[in-house]
């Protein structure tokens, strides 16, 4: 069966390594970003047929710009055996800067009402198919909150209780939900980070595990397994050593740093 993966955030990083191991895979692809020449320059030095992918402009935090997108899609290439919402952002803040307010509203524009609005366009078409693979991509950073990291935290960890209830409505319809939080990946998201990043891993070795654990239709799994363990040990910490062991780290970029 010639299968078809919409990916967003599909113009670098993990959305990027996942567009090439799914190719490597012989699906066809669906590229949705914001910036899309840089899909199409990458999808021109990697030599892939111009019958094996297409791209959809779409800003993942303009609802009706991802859901246009996820309906073009339908139209041109059929409905998707796998969606992957990928897109997301990653900016510091401080509740005591008025700016930062903005900067948590558009965090999750971007990385919750995003991930839903990309899944919007699906959910019935697959639905009534009885097959197909919702994926969302949380972090381990959904585990605990890091200071000065509470819009990127407080997201993923609703991006988690989002995609567990999302499973458990369409369960029946034999749709998958599959939820993916990864650790350190090395992309732009974390080139700035101003803090060690333990078990850093590469985007294609991602991409490879990524892609082994939508193909096992696994509900839940930390990439690498490693941060795992060490987000369930941080989990039981009682917040008195939590707070001590994270006093004086780094902390993320604001937007005007």
């Amino acid at each position: 069966m010639d299968k078809l993966v919409f990916i967003t955030g599909a113009s670098s990083g993990i959305g990027q390594a996942l567009a090439w191991r799914y190719h490597q895979a012989g699906w066809r692809l669906a590229l949705a970003a914001r910036r899309t020449a840089e899909i199409e320059n990458w999808a021109r030095e990697k030599g892939l047929p111009a019958d094996r992918y297409a791209v959809y402009g779409a800003d993942v935090a303009d609802t009706g710009s991802i859901v246009a997108a996820g309906r073009a899609c339908i139209e041109r290439q059929g409905v998707p055996d796998a969606v992957i919402a990928n897109a997301g952002i990653s900016i510091g803040v401080d509740t005591a800067v008025r700016e930062d307010i903005d900067v948590i509203g558009r965090t999750f524009a971007t990385n919750n009402v995003g991930l839903a609005a990309t899944f919007h366009p699906f959910v019935a078409a697959m639905a009534q198919r009885g097959s197909g693979a919702l994926v969302g991509i949380g972090s381990v950073a959904a585990i605990r909150g890091l200071p000065g990291h509470g819009a990127y935290c407080a997201s993923k960890a609703a991006v988690v209780a989002y995609c567990e209830s999302l499973r458990g409505e369409l369960r029946p319809s034999g749709v998958k939900v599959v939820t993916i939080c990864p650790g350190y990946i090395a992309t732009p998201l974390t080139a700035q980070n101003r803090y060690s990043m333990p078990f850093l891993m590469q985007p294609e070795d991602f991409a490879d595990r990524a892609f082994r654990v939508i193909e096992a239709g696994d509900s839940y799994r930390v990439i690498p397994w490693q941060m795992g363990v060490v987000a369930k040990l941080l989990r039981v910490l009682p917040n008195w050593l939590y707070d001590k062991a994270l006093a004086g780290r780094p902390r993320k970029h604001r937007q005007t740093q």
